[in-house]
């Protein structure tokens, strides 16, 4: 009788640890879907929509840390051209393109920078006064 007992009594304790072995193994697939699986599909979304607004004329920066101008745009390659020299023109993966400024971003942004080094000019004059 009281070998049955414990036997009932172990076996019922043997089930609650595979409960929370599962449970454990939940949590932890949990874990890495919200730290690692989602943030990735995230950023792979951001650069998916960035990609798609690429167009011709746009200064991009690549992967491997070079500024240059789009020229032509097919399905999955672009052609970029580098530096002055109009002949440095090389063919690449849209993969490989990281950054992307827009022209007028590039205006709006030399436009602000003429402003505040104008306000500070005034800065300037009015303390000299």
């Amino acid at each position: 009788m009281l070998q049955n007992a414990l036997l009932l009594s172990s076996s019922s304790s043997s089930s609650g640890g595979g409960l929370m072995m599962i449970i454990y193994l939940v949590i932890i697939v949990v874990f890495f879907y919200f730290f690692f699986i989602r943030p990735q599909r995230k950023e792979q979304k951001e650069k998916d929509t960035m990609l798609s607004s690429l167009e011709v004329g746009d200064s991009v920066l690549t992967t491997a840390g070079f500024y240059g101008i789009v020229i032509d745009i097919t399905d999955d390659t672009v052609i970029v051209e580098f530096g002055n020299n109009k002949n440095c023109r090389i063919p690449m993966q849209k993969s490989a393109i990281v950054q992307i400024e827009k022209p007028q971003d590039a205006a709006a942004v030399a436009e602000d920078t003429k402003a505040v080094e104008k306000k500070d000019e005034k800065k300037d004059d009015k303390k000299s006064k």
